[in-house]
């Protein structure tokens, strides 16, 4: 609680959640839409674009993402404690999680203000690992004995069978059986799992299916450093960042007092004369971070969360791949994210079932040539699908 999550959802997306110095301000989650950077084709191709689904400044594609801002947790949430039941519920609809820690241990484990430096956030990293390995623990263990003899029985797979156990949490069956291999357990005789073995898979399924990066906030606080630096020796990946600086700029941005862009490491001025003493101060103060830091770290942790854990692309589709257009004469109307690894025909069913069904073959715009349906997709591919007419 109270470590900057509603701030950075705040200025992720330019809502106005309630933010407040005391702990669990968000009850009901706050889910609103960001956006991941990409470069666009049209500064390489030298032509305008026509953005649909996402939009383009200056050459830079922004492409929109669900972010979902959670109630903080207490120790014990996954026995229902706090607001537990209800973030780790929210869970349920994430793909990664981006673990805000207020790195200069200002605000300890209920979410109270204290004294910069001391708390440990790295305690607050086990911590969130703890809760969440608990609550799939608890659903998974829940009537294990006679749901393994049942799968045993029935002679299904442990990975078939987990999976659609686990159905709810957005667990695929891929992600099952590469836990399963982690933990090492032996899928034949589920029954024999112990307590311990259980509680091993929960471990290696939250890993796989939930990876985590950490946003160490408050960067801008002299007791940060120290804690940044102890974060980084974490198993995770680690962002600097100050939340209160990101929306600082977004908001200034969006009143016309500077020209901003998301991720960017500078900012210019452009309507002085209409800001008054303290929101010049205040931008002063986000130059000097800047300066130091190379950015506010908000838009840095969300394309490393899209691209670095979830390994995802961005792929362009049109209807013409000699115009770039769609059927309405839009150059490069949309932009799509897919998993790193998909291929044609299966690009070919994000847009429509339809068009997967009948694929035929598709078409690199910039090459020009033919690819098959196995081909696998780039980032910043320019993909036109040729179907069957009449299927």
């Amino acid at each position: 609680p109270n470590t900057g999550k509603t701030t950075f959802f705040n200025a992720a997306t330019l809502a106005n959640a309630p933010v407040a110095g005391y702990p669990f301000t968000t009850i009901d989650a706050n889910i609103g839409v960001t956006y991941v950077r990409n470069e666009c084709p049209c500064r390489e191709l030298d032509s305008s674009c026509n953005p649909k689904n996402s939009r383009c400044v200056k050459g830079t594609r922004y492409v929109p993402i669900r972010t979902i801002d959670v109630a903080g947790l207490v120790k014990g949430a996954y026995e229902g404690k706090g607001l537990g039941n209800q973030f780790l519920d929210n869970l349920r609809m994430a793909s990664i999680l981006i673990h805000l820690i207020d790195a200069a241990g200002a605000t300890n484990a209920e979410g109270e203000p204290v004294s910069p430096g001391s708390h440990d956030p790295v305690d607050d990293v086990e911590f969130l690992e703890n809760e969440i390995d608990h609550w799939i623990n608890g659903i998974l263990s829940e009537g294990w004995s006679r749901f393994a003899r049942k799968s045993k029985l029935e002679g299904e797979s442990m990975s078939k069978a987990i999976s659609e156990r686990l159905s709810g949490l957005g667990v695929n069956r891929e992600q099952v059986s590469s836990a399963l291999r982690t933990s090492d357990l032996d899928e034949t005789s589920p029954e024999k799992w112990s307590e311990d073995d259980i509680f091993l898979l929960a471990r290696s399924l939250r890993k796989i299916s939930k990876p985590m990066m950490l946003a160490a906030n408050k960067m801008d606080v002299p007791e940060a450093k120290e804690n940044f630096e102890r974060l980084l020796k974490l198993d995770y990946p680690v962002v600097p960042m100050s939340c209160e600086a990101e929306l600082i700029l977004r908001r200034a941005s969006e009143k016309g007092f500077i020209d901003y862009q998301p991720g960017e490491g500078e900012f210019e001025i452009i309507n002085e004369d209409k800001m008054n003493e303290k929101q010049k101060k205040a931008l002063n103060s986000v130059r000097k971070l800047l300066q130091e830091w190379g950015s506010t770290g908000v838009q840095d942790a969300i394309d490393k969360a899209i691209y670095s854990l979830l390994e995802m692309i961005v792929v362009y589709p049109v209807d013409n791949e000699n115009k770039l257009t769609d059927a309405k004469g839009n150059v490069l109307p949309d932009a799509i994210l897919v998993s790193r690894g998909t291929t044609a025909r299966e690009f070919a069913y994000e847009i429509h079932s339809d068009l997967g069904d009948s694929f035929i073959h598709a078409i690199d715009a910039r090459s020009n040539r033919r690819i098959g349906e196995n081909y696998k997709l780039k980032n910043g591919d320019i993909i036109k699908i040729v179907a069957a007419k009449g299927r």
